[in-house]
């Protein structure tokens, strides 16, 4: 049977999805999640344990969101857009927070904070001429980021010498891949230039 035009369209994603609900309750749960994490006052007891928590289930929802995105076609331009910031909130709220309690050096939050926006504007200064993809190293340091603030996080790692050396062991790691991924991608942008013709690079 042949179909008819309207049939062949294809529909309009909705803005309103799971996945988007999910990216939006992983930005609401950033502000929860640093109350929880001070209002421990470093006493290591059940607000620390739920502020973990909540850490660990808003990296769930990061990834579930993407899943859930490309399997059920929900990608929209919000998702594009708020995904990535629902992501920079949460570590960057963990980084500052630690900073703050005195439990991670300021450097290392400043450093990887620091790239981070700088990535990100040059992403947007350089999108006419081409898209940055992502590269492995980048999602090397997303998971060693992910990873040694939640081993910093847990509430027993200051009384335990050898898990705490590993936390910022790790959390060294991720800041050094950090800034390697930076420059990579500051000298793939200083490569991208305009198509013959003056045509964008798509």
């Amino acid at each position: 049977m042949t179909e008819t035009p309207a049939e062949r369209t294809p529909q309009p994603v909705p803005t309103l999805n799971i996945a988007n609900v999910l990216t939006t309750l992983r930005i609401v749960m950033v502000p929860f999640f640093v109350w929880a994490l001070v209002a421990d006052d470093q006493q290591h007891a059940t607000l620390r344990w739920i502020a973990v928590a909540l850490f660990a289930l808003a990296m769930y929802t990061d990834k579930l969101d993407g899943d859930l995105a490309r399997s059920r076609g929900l990608i929209t331009n919000f998702g594009k857009i708020a995904d990535p910031i629902a992501d920079k909130l949460l570590l960057g709220a963990a980084l500052v927070t630690l900073s703050w309690l005195g439990e991670l050096w300021w450097w290392v939050t400043i450093v990887i904070l620091v790239r981070e926006l700088g990535i990100t504007v040059l992403r947007f200064a350089v999108i006419r001429r081409g898209v940055i993809a992502a590269s492995k190293g980048g999602k090397l340091k997303t998971v060693t980021q992910t990873a040694g603030l939640a081993l910093l996080l847990l509430p027993f790692t200051p009384d335990i010498g050898w898990l705490s050396a590993i936390a910022l062991a790790v959390i060294l790691l991720a800041a050094a891949i950090t800034i390697y991924t930076g420059i990579d991608y500051i000298v793939q942008a200083s490569r991208m230039r305009p198509a013959p013709g003056g045509r964008e690079v798509r």
